[in-house]
């Protein structure tokens, strides 16, 4: 059954995920660096330029909240936290996409440190940005496959967790101190966790495991922290789009965040998935559902967007449906399979349509009653 409409406010909340293409510039540039061809410092004004760029791109979609794009994120979304330190190996858990893989490096010793916290990239944006900044983050449920299947001497595996928690509710506590509009946490794993052990014992340790660090902050400040869903994007792939979300969403939902971003417009059936979303959703938590496939080189028409959001209000209330973009654009920063182009012109194409279904709903709201 559809659900009921509540009142239509003035506005759908619209956010995106995070990753925006790099400059082709900057993706050689890393390239050179990495075997002594450019400096630090030549990396750090390309770096900077493209932060740059990108916020004022972003700006320019009138997105309401936007991102730095993930700009500075060396490598990738999940691994920025790690990379360079000196007890990794490069032989770690590998991430199986269609048609590739990536591969997270291992841990050869303890004790588990960041080498970068995310709030350094939101301090750089948030001098530039003129609108609301939100940062994404990886979840401990990712880092924690850096630790060996074989427990390392001297350091086991409890004082990994304990020590990886620590580290990830820092870096949380001080992106929301420094004035992100919200706090994203990445969680592409868990659709992925249900294909790897079909039991569902490695998707509940995933969550039992976030939720020790979600349970630390305030309901405040859960409602500026939000988790991110999506069955992977990278190079025009996937790495879980073949598991049924009715497998993940009743778990997802037990999550303790105010937020989630739930890849959708991808799906063959989202009817489906948004009866699903529906039923498992709780009072005090907002789905922003993804009306953008990154992975789909076409550009949506706002139309397109406006249809898919009065589709998810049919069984989402309009006080907790928010929409969003599948995925990030470009989560591995080598991946040029979508251009900047395309990636700001389907944002431009979401804020639009989200608007437009705003407007269709505000009318139909006042309209009299027959």
């Amino acid at each position: 059954m559809d659900s009921p409409q509540n009142p239509v406010t003035a506005t759908i909340p619209t956010e995106p995920i995070g990753s925006i293409p790099r400059p082709p510039d900057l993706i050689r540039a890393v390239a050179a660096g990495a075997t002594g061809q450019v400096s630090r410092q030549q990396l750090d004004a390309l770096y900077q330029a493209a932060v740059h760029d990108t916020i004022a791109r972003f700006e320019a979609t009138g997105s309401p909240v936007i991102t730095d794009g993930e700009q500075r994120k060396y490598h990738n979304f999940a691994t920025y936290t790690v990379d360079g330190l000196p007890n990794l190996a490069p032989d770690g858990f590998v991430l199986q996409f269609v048609n590739h893989h990536r591969q997270w490096p291992r841990l050869t010793g303890g004790p588990f440190r960041y080498g970068q916290y995310a709030d350094a990239y939101l301090e750089d944006a948030l001098r530039l940005a003129r609108v609301p900044v939100k940062q994404a983050v990886i979840s401990p449920s990712a880092l924690s496959l850096m630790y060996p299947a074989k427990p390392l001497a001297g350091y086991p595996r409890e004082q990994f967790i304990e020590d990886l928690l620590r580290e990830h509710e820092t870096e949380v506590r001080a992106c929301l101190a420094r004035g992100a509009h919200s706090v994203q946490v990445d969680f592409t794993e868990g659709r992925l966790a249900y294909k790897l052990d079909p039991s569902g014992h490695l998707l509940n340790s995933f969550i039992f495991l976030n939720n020790m660090a979600l349970g630390n902050f305030s309901a405040a400040e859960r409602e500026r922290i939000g988790v991110h869903t999506c069955p992977g994007g990278d190079c025009d792939s996937t790495h879980s789009a073949d598991v049924d979300y009715a497998e993940l969403l009743p778990s997802l939902f037990e999550l303790k965040a105010g937020n989630f971003f739930i890849a959708l417009a991808r799906e063959p059936d989202r009817e489906k998935v948004l009866r699903l979303i529906a039923r498992h959703l709780k009072p005090y938590q907002r789905a922003f559902v993804g009306v953008i496939d990154p992975l789909n080189p076409v550009v949506e028409t706002p139309e397109e967007v406006r249809d898919r959001v009065l589709e998810a209000a049919r069984y989402i209330p309009l006080h907790q449906l928010g929409t969003t973009d599948d995925c990030g654009f470009a989560p591995f920063s080598d991946d040029t399979s979508t251009s900047r182009d395309t990636a700001f012109a389907k944002i431009e194409a979401r804020v639009k349509g989200t608007a437009l279904a705003a407007a269709v709903l505000a009318g139909r709201a006042q309209s009299p009653q027959v």
